[in-house]
């Protein structure tokens, strides 16, 4: 199986971002390589990684997420492997909107096992598309940030980044409402 690879830098590190024909299969930080290795080897047995520039404008939208646009992302297409479960929990977690938490147990509720935080938490943990499949967005029970690969300080920074910019989407939104075209004189309401 041959893979295309790239690399891009964002303003929390280098990212490798790997895609399978026209979908993203892996996404993750140069320095969690060997971990992304070991879950593209278990995944495909036998592959090749081929650099590619920009593959299927993943690149691309991943900028964009950074510059701001919280929607870039939503419309990539992935290919995550995985089991039913695991795949089940990543499905959910495209649902939850950016700037948005959610503890283990209640994303484990949301998808009908209501006492497999645990196991929620695990498939977390073997998310292959991080930021398109957004793990970040899974906090503790008491509210309190945990476990994430790229590191819980990068967890914060994205948390934080997508507050900020659904905040200015919230103004746009508002200033634009207020913006409305005068009334022609004589014109009847």
């Amino acid at each position: 199986m041959e893979l295309h690879i790239d690399t891009l830098h964002t303003p929390i590190g280098e990212m490798l971002v790997v895609v399978e024909n026209n979908d993203i299969c892996s996404l993750d930080f140069v320095e969690c390589e060997t971990r992304m290795m070991e879950l593209l080897g278990k995944r495909y047995k036998s592959f090749s990684l081929k650099r590619r520039s920009d593959p299927c404008g993943v690149t691309t939208a991943i900028r964009a997420y950074f510059a701001g646009n919280l929607k870039a992302l939503g419309s990539i297409p992935v290919a995550t492997g995985g089991t039913v479960f695991q795949q089940k929990v990543w499905q959910a977690l495209r649902t939850i909107a950016p700037a948005t938490t959610l503890s283990y147990s209640e994303l484990a509720l949301q998808i009908g096992h209501s006492k497999a935080a645990r196991a929620v938490g695990l498939a977390n943990s073997l998310n292959p598309v991080a930021l398109i499949v957004p793990c970040h967005r899974v906090i503790g029970a008491s509210g309190t940030l945990t476990g994430y690969a790229g590191g819980l300080e990068r967890k914060e920074w994205l948390l934080h980044h997508e507050k900020q910019h659904v905040s200015k989407e919230k103004e746009e939104i508002a200033v634009e409402s207020i913006e409305e075209p005068p009334l022609m004189a004589g014109s009847v309401c």
